[in-house]
């Protein structure tokens, strides 16, 4: 058996008599935990880890977990930072993400299985903080996955349809997976609802909403489908907002959306400005601060209607703003996303008879980006205006 070697080892102290502090257990039996997580993953992928990576999994993950387990830390930011790496290296090797997952799980289940088969007696508390740790570095190493595997995707794109929906494809997959390998470390009941992982299920799920309404909204511009119809302005941003802020939650923004003034009608396919709004949103809510707001406003004249979206970004940078209209342009390091919302963003708006611009707010604030609409004349809007 494999921790017969290291009975001896554990006959220092007789954990058979008493509760064992888990991080004077994992300490002392390191080297073995590492060889029967190694030897898991081995049967699983039928591969010697030996050719792949090591130095970031499981082993620097121990060592990190007796650091927090001796400090009484739920985790710490190395766990984090460690984890993305080896799910750097496991996506390099060319593991899977389901591997990434189940590398993690296997530290559990040795620790189980040499607990249980030394008598050793480890508290339900240093149980769940061991659990707490395992949530955030599986959410650390799927998420890192998943961003290198869509970056290397997009790196390797052009602006032709086919490849526009291989892209699509690819990501809706990695999204896809993400979530269920999510759901099913949920389901086993290993880490909690409120963990990190669940969240990496949120981000998962809002990614593929977005991916799909963009998709669609992206066709039916290009195969000149449209749907125009009068759109009463407050029910329609109304529609819009629940779905923004529980996405502005989950980023730590708040999410302000002033009242909308009456009786402000125009003439557009509810499904393309809805997505172009959405895309507007989605890029404030990725590129502004944390624990600020992104400003989702309506302003009407006599022939115009602007809808506005204010962030605090700290502004754009410097250039030409209309560059950022272009596909495949993108601002900040996080490149999550195809790269085309803006240009359809622009077409979207086009399509509707509008405009579409972009500024920086002043002292280096954030910026705005607004979309003009012609409003339609109030005495044309009574009793036919589409309301859904």
């Amino acid at each position: 058996m494999l921790f017969g070697t290291v009975r001896r080892r554990c006959r220092a102290y007789d954990c058979r008599l008493a509760t064992v502090p888990l991080h004077e257990f994992v300490a002392v039996h390191r080297d073995a935990i590492i060889a029967d997580c190694r030897a898991k993953a081995e049967t699983r992928s039928g591969r010697s880890r030996a050719e792949g990576p090591t130095d970031h999994g499981v082993p620097l993950f121990l060592d990190q977990l007796i650091l927090a387990l001796c400090l009484r830390q739920e985790s710490n930011v190395e766990i984090g930072r460690t984890a993305r790496m080896h799910g750097h290296d496991l996506l390099v090797h060319g593991f899977t993400v389901a591997q990434v997952v189940k590398d993690y799980g296997d530290v559990c289940q040795s620790i189980s299985d040499l607990a249980l088969d030394l008598g050793a007696a480890i508290s339900t508390e240093d149980f769940r903080r061991l659990n707490c740790c395992l949530d955030d570095a599986i959410a650390a190493a799927v998420t890192a996955y998943g961003l290198e595997l869509n970056q290397s995707t997009l790196d390797r794109a052009t602006a032709s349809e086919s490849e526009r929906l291989g892209m699509f494809a690819h990501e809706v997959r990695n999204l896809t997976l993400t979530a269920t390998l999510a759901f099913e470390v949920l389901e086993s009941g290993r880490v909690g609802t409120a963990g990190s992982t669940a969240a990496l299920l949120g981000h998962s799920l809002m990614g593929i909403r977005r991916l799909v309404t963009g998709t669609l909204a992206d066709a039916r511009l290009t195969n000149n489908i449209q749907n125009r119809e009068r759109l009463l302005v407050s029910e329609f941003i109304a529609g819009l907002e629940p779905g923004a802020r529980l996405e502005a939650n989950d980023k730590d923004i708040t999410l302000i959306v002033p009242s909308v003034e009456q009786g402000l009608v125009i003439h557009a396919d509810r499904q393309v400005l809805g997505a172009v709004v959405g895309n507007l949103l989605q890029n404030a809510f990725k590129f502004t601060r944390p624990r600020t707001t992104v400003t989702l406003r309506v302003q009407g004249s006599t022939e115009r209607v602007l809808i506005e979206v204010l962030d605090e970004c700290g502004g754009l940078p410097e250039g030409n703003i209309n560059d950022l209209f272009r596909a495949f342009e993108q601002r900040g390091v996080d490149r999550t996303g195809l790269g085309l919302g803006l240009a359809f963003s622009r077409r979207g708006v086009e399509a509707n008879g509008g405009r579409i611009c972009a500024r920086n707010l002043p002292h280096h604030h954030g910026c705005a980006f607004s979309i003009d609409l012609p409003r339609v004349p109030s005495a044309k809007c009574c009793d036919d205006v589409a309301v859904r």
